[in-house]
């Protein structure tokens, strides 16, 4: 398999360290031409696979945020009305009527691309992010159904447009809401799990080059040790980032130096105030002490 093992490396160099799992889930993305289903919690680093598979294809990355009350005209395409009004008003001024300027309106020249549609029309496959679909209603799942299907859309006035290239599609769900049988079947799936302690300091050191060890592993076993606890919003690897960012910023060298500053970082990794109230001080200098 040394077309995942190439693929992982890739990804690798961008910044990303992926499990052999989702590796190998990528490049059979890639070779069988379907689309991935990445499901996992928030924070695990599913938006981020496909940014950095596009800068690794050296592509580029066509995102689409879902959220409840999406419609084709946000997702595939409208119509420039603004265009079209002062077109039909130039039309009348010089006396032309009729199905010619018909024509002239309803054509590509006027028609808004949005990131389905732009994702089929490009010269170079791009990555396109499907972002959050379980954020969408089931409705607009049935308008991706015939893209996913035969790379095609359909807009009435011009006809079937098909897909120039096929773009690479990446889905992405945090699972609050079963998605259909139907969209599932399309796609290959891997479920993303946060990293395990090895693969999240690996993480880290690829994004914070000049990290003591040290303080990376307390990090990592900090943060760690941090998503055991109850909380409403388990960091991420976005915010172990952040964190990290925050110390190496403030000269930090050992997480049990000083309470109150460690405390202050964890604005870092904490979203919620019931979060920030659950871990105190006491909490918080606990964790570092198995940390370190």
């Amino acid at each position: 398999m040394d077309g995942f093992q190439s693929l992982q490396d890739r990804l690798r160099a961008e910044g990303y360290v992926a499990s052999d799992d989702l590796a190998v889930a990528l490049h059979l993305a890639l070779t069988l031409q379907r689309p991935l289903l990445l499901e996992g919690a928030a924070g695990v680093g599913k938006t981020e696979v496909a940014r950095v598979l596009a800068a690794a294809q050296d592509t580029r990355l066509i995102r689409l945020q879902c959220y409840e009350g999406l419609d084709a005209a946000q997702a595939i395409y409208e119509w420039n009305y603004q265009r079209q009004l002062l077109a039909i008003r130039a039309a009348a001024e010089s006396g032309e009527t009729g199905r010619a300027v018909e024509d002239r309106i309803f054509s590509r020249e006027y028609l808004l691309e949005r990131p389905l549609l732009q994702a089929i029309t490009q010269d170079a496959a791009p990555v396109l992010l499907i972002d959050e679909i379980d954020r969408a209603d089931e409705e607009f799942e049935a308008f991706l159904l015939e893209m996913l299907a035969d790379y095609q859309i359909t807009v009435p006035e011009l006809g079937t447009i098909e897909a120039v290239t096929k773009p690479v599609v990446i889905l992405t769900s945090n699972g609050t809401r079963d998605l259909s049988d139907a969209l599932r079947r399309r796609c290959l799936f891997s479920y993303v799990e946060y990293p395990d302690p090895a693969t999240e300091l690996a993480i880290l050191q690829a994004r914070c080059a000049g990290i003591e060890r040290r303080l990376g592993e307390q990090i990592i076993g900090f943060v760690q040790a941090l998503r055991s606890e109850d909380l409403e919003k388990v960091p991420g690897v976005a915010e172990m980032l952040d964190f990290a960012a925050a110390l190496m910023g403030l000269g930090i060298a050992d997480l049990t130096d000083d309470p109150a500053v460690l405390q202050n970082t964890l604005t870092t990794l904490l979203k919620t105030q019931a979060d920030r109230a659950a871990v105190t001080t006491e909490v918080a200098q606990r964790l570092a002490g198995k940390a370190a």
